[in-house]
């Protein structure tokens, strides 16, 4: 991995940061505040909000590698941090609360400490990934300019974090030729629908509420999950999945519209 190259991308990010503007007029319906702010108090939890850092019980195994790649894992998780303070704005913006404990994210936390660092890292792309469905309906349908300046600024650091995400499986071998990378691809996508529906679950008031759909959402997990694994055989430079071997697992894994 260019080691380099990601501890001066993080670096430049810091720059030119725009900051939402907090005290602009509010002019969201409360029918539509409501679920929007209740997601928005959970959201902020889960990204950034809990342990800015990875907790698996071997997590040193990944942090320990080199010097450098510490202090990657440091700025990327200092991303994570700034996306929880700019989420909390919005929750401060709106009259929410700032929420400490969740049962879902007790849960997730839980999954990753006892799991190991391989599952874990898996988890956050794929959080990563899901997580830039949200961000772009919540930005696409946002009733409100602060809120929509916000997503822009987490979405992107999101694509940095998913490009990151991408060498660092390059830089492991994955994914590999043959049978391997099939299957590799296959838990990969359903990992990441269930991870896409747990996200609906909890989120689909809200998302509802501003104007989007079911099928929107999940055209758009879709859409990144699949950018996602083209460009990590692009990078890999080794024939890619047939379109459509590609079309026909999507539809086969993705949720009934």
């Amino acid at each position: 991995m260019n080691y380099t190259k990601w501890i001066d991308h993080f670096t430049r990010n810091k720059q030119n940061r725009p900051e939402p503007d907090w005290s602009a007029p509010i002019n969201v319906p409360p029918e539509v505040l409501a679920p929007m702010l209740r997601s928005i108090e959970q959201f902020r939890l889960g990204d950034g909000g809990g342990p800015a850092s990875l907790i698996a019980f071997n997590r040193e195994n990944f942090r320990s590698r080199t010097v450098e790649m510490r202090q990657i894992v440091d700025l990327w998780f200092a991303e994570e941090a700034e996306h929880a303070r700019l989420l909390g704005c919005a929750v401060r913006r709106f009259g929410g609360r700032i929420i400490t404990s969740h049962w879902s994210f007790t849960a997730f936390c839980f999954c990753r400490r006892v799991l190991g660092v391989r599952f874990e890292l898996q988890v956050l792309t794929l959080t990563e990934l899901v997580s830039t469905a949200y961000y772009r309906m919540l930005r696409s349908h946002s009733p409100d300019g602060s809120l929509a300046a916000m997503c822009e600024l987490i979405l992107r650091d999101e694509a940095g974090h998913v490009a990151f995400q991408r060498d660092r499986l390059m830089d492991a071998g994955c994914p590999r030729r043959g049978m391997r990378g099939v299957l590799w691809r296959i838990q990969f996508l359903a990992c990441g629908y269930a991870a896409g529906t747990v996200l609906w679950i909890s989120h689909a008031p809200c998302l509802k509420a501003i104007g989007g759909t079911r099928g929107e959402f999940y055209s758009e997990i879709t859409r990144q999950m699949m950018r996602f694994v083209r460009a990590l055989q692009k990078q890999a430079k080794w024939p890619g999945v047939p379109a459509l071997w590609e079309k026909s697992t999507a539809s086969q894994l993705q949720p009934a519209k």
